[in-house]
């Protein structure tokens, strides 16, 4: 079936959707709740990023599953990505999904990590997003209590009839041997009972307990056992410090946090038992249009809440939300409740700028249109700045003055576009004229050579260099059709034309650091060509000085010995070699008298 008629045929309810290429190759899976609608935003949409439109474009045939919830595609989805492992769907192409702690339905059960749900009755306790904190709870565990862990049928018929026999974790006392009938089925229960309050953060029934049994130990004279007992009771307290973030009342509820920039929402996620996180995932989620945070919580909410098969019955969160009758919504303000809400909008600010990192080098077309967004938005501009251009003047001791022009196209530097300005018409040091000139220069080159103009030019310097810029840009018509600023060293403050009071921006901004980033490039791309120049005339002065050597002599040596330095260590049969006896003569002695 073809695309658009399987676009119009497709039901509006749940599922999951499949594109394929012209060969028949699957190209990409992913859910919906609402299969008609979703699948047909990626043809009536324009996207932003390039992947997508590339996919778009190969897409030759589509397929559907329906289901009943949006749970159920969610698991569907998963499946056939594993099975097929489709092109498209990078983020789980490696074939990982988040691990759970299972509680195994059987006699004597055994506690295990897996990634694998299975309908058996056995009870499963995540998804863990770290596989690190799983791990690191089940060795608490282990470490705590004589669980099991051979996979032997102990049931009662197959220890009575002496099927098994103990192994090396009974002699090493980790195991105490319910293959042999050596550990009593309900005393293994009552550490499976421990177990499972441990892994819903519950610590204080296991503590109590532990404390009991020491004591207990202690009054018998068992000293070395209630020792023992000791020491897991401290590793235990000592776990339990470390998850335990907030008051222990707190308990059985789900928080979330919202950190938006102009194409991108972050939503965290913290699950509370007992004041001790055991859950924490981040959400992100690509904005369509200009949509609100209070428009794109709820929406996150859901989908976290059916991704983690929370039903809590109240939820924190930074402003109110209508999310139905059965939902508690709390907006703290004040105490530990606030404080984890604030825990919570720093885990989704940390995992920010690990995407950012990570968007950089896998994504920088993307990279490239956020800060692009974000600039437009700081500076308060008209359009997106994706060509910068940004001026220096460069004079020591009012010599050689010299300007500069550095490019910087959608962020990144531009070299090919650089210009150096040879000051010509202005007499010593003086910046706001020199300014003048070569902004006047370069934009009536451009527009004469019908080239484009820059969205947004940077003068270095303050009110002084700019108002100087600005008088270019009026004589050439150009005020007001470009965006112009200046920013001054000392406080990095931004200057705008006829406005007194100047711009700050928050100095871990990334409008400030690409700013920045322009500025010293200009700095630095001025100060070399300042510095040739003056070599230079260092050099030409001194080859001037010999006499009978004209200019064609002196740039055929400079050419083939590239500095003076070189020349005057020649011998007098290499230099008669390249220009002659004659003139070879009167260079050699001229050097050797110097020296």
């Amino acid at each position: 079936m073809s695309v658009e008629l399987s676009l119009k045929s497709l039901p509006e309810m749940p599922g999951v959707y499949q594109f394929y290429d012209k060969n028949r190759k699957m190209l990409y899976v992913g859910k919906a709740k609402n299969l008609k609608k979703r699948v047909s935003s990626y043809f009536t949409k324009t996207h932003d990023n390039g992947k997508t439109r590339v996919l778009v474009k190969k897409v030759d045939f589509i397929e559907h599953i329906v289901v009943n919830t949006e749970a159920d595609a969610l698991l569907l989805e998963n499946n056939l990505i594993k099975k097929y492992q489709p092109r498209y769907n990078v983020l789980l192409k490696d074939d990982k999904s988040y691990p759970w702690i299972c509680i195994k339905n059987e006699s004597f059960p055994r506690v295990f990590l897996t990634r694998n749900l299975i309908k058996d009755g056995s009870e499963y306790y995540g998804p863990y997003t770290s596989v690190k904190i799983a791990r690191a709870l089940l060795s608490l565990i282990k470490e705590l209590y004589t669980i099991r862990t051979c996979n032997y049928n102990l049931s009662q018929e197959n220890i009575n009839e002496n099927k098994f026999k103990v192994c090396l974790e009974f002699h090493i006392k980790n195991c105490l041997g319910p293959c042999e009938n050596l550990q009593a089925e309900d005393d293994y229960l009552t550490e499976i009972k421990e177990v499972r309050n441990i892994i819903k953060g519950n610590f204080s029934s296991a503590i109590k307990q532990f404390q009991h049994l020491m004591h207990n130990f202690a009054n018998r004279a068992e000293f070395e056992e209630a020792q023992k007992i000791k020491e897991k009771l401290e590793l235990l307290q000592n776990y339990q410090a470390k998850s335990t973030v907030v008051n222990p009342s707190i308990s059985n509820v789900d928080v979330f946090s919202i950190l938006s920039d102009e194409g991108f929402a972050y939503v965290n996620f913290l699950k509370i038992v007992h004041g001790a996180i055991i859950q924490s995932h981040t959400l992100e989620i690509k904005k369509k249009l200009d949509e609100s945070d209070e428009e794109l919580l709820p929406l996150a909410i859901v989908e976290i809440r059916q991704k983690f098969n929370s039903i809590t019955k109240e939820i924190y969160v930074p402003f109110k939300l209508d999310l139905g009758e059965d939902i508690k919504v709390t907006v703290p303000k004040t105490g530990d409740k606030k404080k984890i809400v604030d825990l919570s909008l720093r885990n989704a600010k940390f995992f920010r700028q690990e995407q950012f990192k990570q968007i950089q080098i896998v994504d920088p077309e993307r990279h490239a249109n956020r800060i692009m967004k974000q600039m437009q938005k700081d500076l308060r501009l008209k359009s997106e700045p994706r060509h910068i251009e940004c001026f220096d003047n460069s004079n020591i001791q009012g010599t050689n003055p010299v300007a500069a022009c550095v490019v910087f196209k959608d962020g990144k530097p531009s070299k090919k576009d650089y210009r150096h300005f040879n000051i010509k018409t202005v007499e010593g040091p003086d910046d706001f004229a020199s300014m003048e000139e070569v902004v006047h220069r370069r934009y009536k080159r451009l527009i004469d050579e019908n080239e484009p103009l820059p969205q947004l030019i940077v003068i270095d310097g303050g009110k002084g260099q700019l108002s100087s810029a600005v008088k270019s840009l009026e004589i050439l018509g150009l005020k007001g059709k470009v965006a112009i600023l200046g920013i001054a060293k000392r406080l990095e403050e931004i200057y705008y034309p006829n406005d007194p009071v100047p711009l700050y921006l928050d100095k871990k901004s990334e409008t400030l650091k690409v700013i920045q980033m322009l500025r010293n490039e200009a700095h630095r791309f001025g100060i070399t060509h300042h510095r040739s120049k003056r070599n230079k005339e260092a050099i030409k002065n001194e080859l001037d000085q010999i006499q009978g050597i004209g200019e064609k002599t002196r740039i055929k040596l400079l050419k083939e010995f590239k500095s003076v330095k070189r020349i005057k260590e020649l011998t007098l049969e290499d230099l008669s070699s390249s220009i002659g006896k004659d003139k070879a003569y009167k260079i050699y002695g001229y050097f050797h008298e110097l020296q």
